[in-house]
């Protein structure tokens, strides 16, 4: 008897939704191509900005609302660790043993980060696309320090063909970006500066690409780079994973091309 196919709730994320919807294209892409049947609920913001800055109430109204939206589904995937570690966050917004508090906790447990996701679930790459080019990877704050998320996103680009990876200094390879949500904002000056020193190591590698997983830090990084005038391009992990970076040069593995 086949097993029934599982079923993953995409999480779009505020940014991917308004700024650079492509990624949460390819992170649907990449779950369909693993075997799963995937689904994009309405939602809405997972909460974090009122996280961040201490409305706790407000962040349990929302998410009761995500809980709500997504019961159900084996899976909650999305191409971003912060919004994951928020979710995994909501069982500490209700009184413990309340029902809120186990809703909560049931879609913490079903929450991932989709390379995190498919590190666990399809870690071999279905046609992984050939992708001729030097990249650098940032290791987002929350992916890396609430998740582990580190080698998961390396070891599947390590499957594209004529992709090679350049890491940064040891010094500066865990450092923050700059972004840090409303740090951004609030201290906006002191976040460039962060977000310099951070570009000026991936520089140093010599690469041709700036590869991560949150679009927060992607696009902090990606305005100094345009206001610093430099030719070095930022790309989401989920679109180098399904082949999907906007003039990218890339292909199937196996020099095709794409119809």
């Amino acid at each position: 008897m086949t097993a029934p196919t599982r079923s993953v709730a995409l999480l779009v994320t505020c940014l991917v939704d308004a700024l650079r919807p492509s990624v949460a294209e390819a992170t649907v892409a990449l779950l369909g191509q693993a075997g799963f049947a995937v689904a994009v609920p309405r939602q809405g913001c997972c909460g974090q900005p009122l996280l961040n800055a201490g409305d706790a109430d407000g962040a349990a109204d929302l998410a009761r609302r995500m809980i709500a939206v997504f019961a159900g589904y084996d899976f909650v995937v999305a191409p971003s660790g912060s919004c994951i570690a928020t979710l995994r966050e909501y069982p500490r917004l209700f009184a413990p043993g309340s029902a809120d508090a186990a809703a909560a906790q049931d879609l913490a447990a079903r929450a991932f980060e989709i390379c995190d996701f498919l590190d666990r679930h399809a870690a071999v790459l279905e046609n992984a696309p050939r992708w001729d080019a030097s990249v650098a990877y940032h290791d987002a704050c929350s992916g890396l320090r609430q998740l582990g998320i580190r080698n998961q996103p390396r070891a599947l680009l390590s499957q594209l063909p004529g992709l090679e990876l350049r890491e940064l200094a040891t010094a500066e390879a865990a450092e923050c970006c700059g972004f840090g949500g409303l740090f951004c904002v609030k201290y906006p000056a002191v976040s460039a500066q962060i977000a310099d020193r951070k570009l000026d190591a991936v520089l140093a590698t010599g690469a041709d690409f700036l590869v991560g997983g949150d679009l927060g830090c992607l696009l902090h990084l990606e305005g100094r780079l345009q206001r610093r005038g430099l030719p070095l391009r930022a790309v989401h992990v989920a679109e180098a994973l399904a082949g999907q970076v906007p003039g990218g040069g890339q292909g199937p593995a196996d020099g095709s091309g794409r119809g």
